[in-house]
C-alpha cells in the first residue's frame, strides 16, 4: 500500500484496496504519477519531484521515470539529478542485458563513486536495492571505497595556497 498525504501534495492515492488484495501493478502506478504530475504541471502548481518507478508484476519487469512537468520514459536503466548527466553515459557505455548480479553492482558503485567525486555536497554512504519476480532488497548501508590520492586531487590549482581560503 501506498499512501501519499503530504500538504504539497493535496491528495491521498491508496493503490491497494485491503479489502480484496488487490494490487497494482508497477506500470499502473507509473502511469498514474505521469498523469498526476502532468495535471498539476497544467495547473502551473508542479510537484517538485522526479519520481523513479521499479519493479516485476507476473514475471515482467518495469523501470521508468516520471520528472516534475509529467514527462515519463521506460528504460533498461534511469537516473535522476547528477545521476542523469554524468551516470547515464557510463550506464549506456558500459551495460549489457546479460549482466550477473555482480558486475551491475560494480557497475552501479563505479557510477555512485564517480557522482561522489563530482557532487561536493554527497557523501559515499550508499544502499543499493534490488527488485525481482520474488519481492524487493533494500541492502544495508555502506561505504564506497574512495581515494584521494590522485594528482589532480593532490595538486594545489589557482595559485591557492594552504587550506584555500581567502
Amino acid at each position: 500500500m501506498v499512501i501519499f498525504t503530504r500538504p504539497w501534495f493535496r491528495c491521498t492515492v491508496l493503490l491497494q484496496n485491503l479489502d480484496d488484495g488487490f494490487t497494482h501493478s508497477p506500470s499502473e502506478i507509473f502511469h498514474y504519477m505521469r498523469a498526476i504530475f502532468y495535471q498539476r504541471r497544467n495547473k502551473m502548481n508542479p510537484l517538485w519531484n522526479n519520481l523513479l518507478v521499479g519493479g516485476f508484476k507476473d514475471g515482467a519487469p518495469f523501470l521508468g521515470s516520471v520528472d516534475l512537468i509529467g514527462t515519463a520514459y521506460e528504460d533498461d536503466f534511469v537516473a535522476t539529478g547528477f545521476g542523469s548527466y554524468l551516470a547515464i553515459p557510463l550506464l549506456r557505455k558500459q551495460w549489457r542485458p546479460d549482466m550477473t548480479e555482480a558486475e551491475a553492482r560494480d557497475l552501479l558503485e563505479s557510477c555512485l563513486r564517480v557522482l561522489f567525486y563530482r557532487d561536493c555536497r554527497a557523501l559515499n554512504r550508499i544502499r543499493i536495492a534490488k527488485a525481482t519476480a520474488e519481492g524487493t532488497v533494500i541492502s544495508p548501508a555502506y561505504e564506497l571505497s574512495t581515494s584521494w590520492a590522485a594528482a589532480s586531487f593532490q595538486a594545489v590549482k589557482g595559485g591557492l595556497e594552504g587550506d584555500g581560503g581567502w
